[in-house]
């Protein structure tokens, strides 16, 4: 169970441990990497994945927000524990009574008198982890009677001390153990959606990450197709010059260079994009951000990895917190019926008391508090108390209804289960795919390279046309963003596998520890 209260991040590094943290070349993204990025006034800031990982676990605005849960939950624990806090009282009343004189039945007259007296009171009470009730309280107090010349005092007080045992009802259980039970297993669930939230951080990171990568890679992308279609408007007007092309051969090259820097347009913006998400994920003051273009200095490749579903899912049952957190509300589950069971016992309860007392005459608080001293006159009780509530239909319901409760807590774990199940295998099986789509695209993109150069020899030679060189400058576009999108969709799946695994953290090598 995940022991956190207040949560310190430390990435270790050892992050070239990491596959995805290598320096990863591709074929037809190293060739790119010699383009420089489009221009624009904001400052360029090259960032590791793992600078990015970091930057977020510390200023990510949902991390931030999902760790004050723990905070909250630790004083909800401690205030299911003030059942067991004494309380102490004390108190001081005065008391004024004055009759009037009257007659008897013979007329003669009855003189009025006057009573008047103190009582001060102190005491401690509270509850005890077995149950057992006490109250120890003492008392002094003093009285005066006064009628003509005469006048009477006196003082009196006590100690006593009360217990009271529960045997049945509330012995193993009561409200307030109740209470820091339940208040223990929300605490450890909102621990491990900290935990889970601090997972799905990083793996939004990653994700934000890699298709930042592929922004900056199709956009290198299209303008080495600007770049061919420039080439390529250039050389046909020098082929019409010497008259071995038709002029309308360079209309059709001409046509074609508004659409590639359409389509670099269409890039630029959507790695603008793509930027302002990752920014998003890293910031808690977006504004500070605002002028930073975060330049990725990683680039990808296919690292091939054994899948085993079996182990996959083994992980994903051991190490989801998601999946802990559903566990624990089963045994929330249990702690009610275990409660609404003890609830429906009879009320027998041992009651015993045991004190002293003083008092008579004048004989002041000095000599009430020497009496007490020397216990003269002692006192005890012992008896015990039986409550049946007849019907008792609300202890009987309350406890059919967490046991159905609990039934359902079990079903609902098991749906839950074999979600996670589902999620790892489709995760697994789009990381295969993804992974052989990679070599399906590599090779296309070899095959493109290829086509197009043979095409442009022939048109060199005179034996091809411009139409059939535009379109194989448009497939080789082509090829190379797709083999750049394989690229991604395989490094996320293998983020999003580890997720569905709960194995994030493991696979970053991140540590999480207590402040």
């Amino acid at each position: 169970m995940c022991k956190l209260l207040v949560v310190a991040f430390s990435l270790e590094m050892v992050f070239l441990l990491c596959p995805l943290a290598q320096d990863f070349s591709s074929p037809a993204i190293a060739e790119t990497t010699e383009e420089t990025a489009p221009s624009s006034e904001m400052a360029g800031m090259p960032m590791s994945l793992n600078d990015c990982i970091q930057t977020a676990l510390e200023h990510n605005l949902s991390l931030k927000v999902e760790k004050i849960n723990p905070i909250i939950d630790q004083a909800n624990l401690q205030i299911a524990y003030a059942g067991w806090d004494p309380s102490f009282t004390a108190g001081y009343n005065r008391n004024y009574r004055q009759q009037p004189g009257n007659q008897d039945e013979f007329g003669r007259p009855i003189d009025g008198n006057l009573i008047e007296g103190g009582r001060f009171n102190t005491g401690i009470g509270g509850n005890l982890p077995t149950g057992l009730r006490y109250n120890i309280r003492a008392s002094a107090s003093d009285n005066s009677f006064t009628q003509s010349d005469l006048k009477r005092k006196s003082h009196d007080g006590d100690i006593l001390i009360n217990i009271t045992q529960p045997l049945l009802r509330n012995l193993r259980i009561d409200s307030t153990r109740l209470n820091i039970k339940l208040s223990k297993v929300v605490l450890a669930q909102s621990e491990l959606a900290l935990l889970w939230q601090i997972m799905n951080t990083v793996s939004q990171v990653e994700l934000a990450y890699f298709d930042l990568i592929a922004a900056e890679e199709s956009v290198k992308v299209q303008e080495k197709a600007v770049q061919l279609a420039e080439q390529l408007l250039e050389d046909n007007r020098k082929r019409v010059q010497i008259g071995t092309i038709a002029p309308l051969d360079e209309k059709q090259a001409e046509s074609q260079l508004p659409r590639a820097r359409a389509d670099l347009l269409s890039a630029q913006r959507n790695l603008a994009l793509r930027q302002n998400a990752l920014k998003n994920l890293l910031s808690d003051e977006y504004l500070e951000w605002q002028d930073v273009r975060i330049e990725a200095n990683e680039v990808l490749q296919a690292v091939p990895i054994p899948f085993r579903r079996q182990d996959s899912w083994d992980r994903a049952m051991h190490l989801r917190p998601d999946l802990r957190q559903q566990r624990l509300n089963l045994q929330r589950n249990g702690i009610n019926v275990q409660f609404a069971k003890n609830q429906v016992l009879p009320q027998l309860d041992v009651e015993g008391s045991i004190g002293y007392s003083a008092g008579g005459g004048n004989i002041g608080y000095s000599g009430v508090l020497r009496q007490l001293r020397r216990r003269e006159n002692s006192n005890w009780s012992l008896g015990g108390r039986l409550t049946i509530p007849l019907g008792n239909r609300v202890a009987r319901n309350q406890l059919k209804i967490a046991r159905e409760q609990e039934k359902q807590a079990i079903l609902q774990l098991k749906q839950f289960e074999q979600n996670i199940m589902v999620n790892v295998e489709n995760a697994v099986t789009l990381a295969e795919i993804n992974l052989q789509r990679v070599e399906a695209t590599r090779e296309e993109r070899e095959f493109a390279e290829a086509a197009l150069e043979a095409e442009e020899t022939k048109l060199e030679n005179g034996k091809s046309t411009v139409f059939v060189v535009l379109q194989l400058q448009r497939d080789l576009t082509q090829a190379r963003s797709g083999e750049i999108q394989a690229l991604v969709e395989y490094n996320r799946a293998l983020s999003q596998l580890s997720l569905a695994e709960g194995a994030t953290l493991q696979e970053r090598e991140i540590s999480i520890e207590a402040e």
